[in-house]
């Protein structure tokens, strides 16, 4: 089953932001100018590393796409979509020879080399222009939801939910669970949760101080992105690769639940939460989706605009 959502084009993403630049003025100038670089950078890099199977990994074998089913035909999914996007999944990432701490710490350092790819610059750019959009809201929602006792109780777990000693010792836990029981596939998928929210801090932090945004509770320039944001949905994408929509859905609810919480807390900003899950999606997907078949969530271009296509894999 294949869902496509189109989307709007780059001009009118671009013009959007135009706009939202405009009319906010020059009082977080700056904030704009950053991400709007990291964006730039990120799509003058993609075409280096576009990520496909063929050039990525060419020890891999081809996606096996089943004949006599729909849109098996390979010319038909080469339009408008590109094969390597339009091919279905095959399931889970192949278990690595290795799962070992040498190899996991390697396999971050190699991670990072496909950061810079076409699927990770329409990510950013989806999440980029919600934030812009949402931007005017910001000071509205904080105010809405900051002293208000029902909003605070409710989210208040969330904080330590999404902290990065809960999320790094449960991928952790994982992971010793495989190595001590001899069972590749579970430490590998503790392994990738370790590396995706690794990846989601080297990123968020970095853009953290690169950008410099005053927290809206005064505590510090540290609030875009959101971590907590970043880091949940890098967890939850890296465990929908391994376990299917099944078992991330209540991971993703999770993490739109942590990354919620941090407007009551006034930690965080609306636009900081949006950009970080984006964030934290780019970590999960970088970590994982170069490892075997296309990721089953693909953003692709099409003339006027993008799709986001998801393919249901078969059971």
């Amino acid at each position: 089953m294949v869902v496509r959502f189109m989307m709007p084009s780059s001009a009118d993403v671009y013009s959007l932001m135009v706009r939202m630049l405009t009319t906010i003025g020059m009082r977080r100038l700056n904030l704009r100018c950053v991400a709007l670089a990291v964006l730039v950078a990120c799509g003058t890099a993609a075409p280096l590393h576009a990520q496909t199977d063929a050039e990525l990994r060419p020890d891999r074998p081809s996606p096996v796409v089943l004949s006599g089913t729909p849109g098996s035909d390979p010319a038909a999914l080469a339009s408008p979509f590109d094969l390597d996007q339009g091919l279905q999944p095959a399931g889970p990432p192949p278990t690595p020879r290795h799962t070992g701490i040498k190899a996991m710490v390697k396999g971050l350092f190699v991670d990072f080399k496909y950061l810079p790819s076409k699927e990770n610059a329409m990510w950013a750019g989806v999440g980029g222009s919600l934030a812009l959009a949402l931007h005017p809201l910001d000071d509205n929602v904080n105010s809405a939801l900051v002293g208000n006792s029902a909003a605070e109780a409710f989210f208040k777990p969330g904080a330590i939910l999404g902290a990065l000693p809960t999320l790094l010792g449960s991928a952790s836990i994982v992971y010793a669970v495989g190595r001590m029981k001899d069972e590749p596939k579970v430490s590998h998928v503790g392994m990738d949760l370790i590396q995706a929210i690794a990846m989601s801090e080297i990123i968020t932090e970095s853009l953290k101080y690169a950008t410099g945004r005053e927290r809206p509770d005064g505590s510090g320039a540290t609030s875009f992105p959101s971590g907590h944001a970043a880091d949940t949905f890098a967890f939850a994408t890296a465990l929908e690769r391994h376990l299917g929509w099944k078992y991330a859905v209540p991971a993703y609810l999770l993490a739109s639940y942590v990354a919620t919480s941090r407007l009551p807390a006034n930690r965080h900003w609306l636009s900081d939460v949006v950009f970080g899950s984006a964030v934290g999606i780019i970590a999960g997907r970088t970590v994982t989706s170069h490892e075997a078949q296309p990721f089953p969530v693909v953003v692709s271009v099409l003339p006027g605009g993008l799709a986001v296509t998801y393919v249901r894999r078969g059971q």
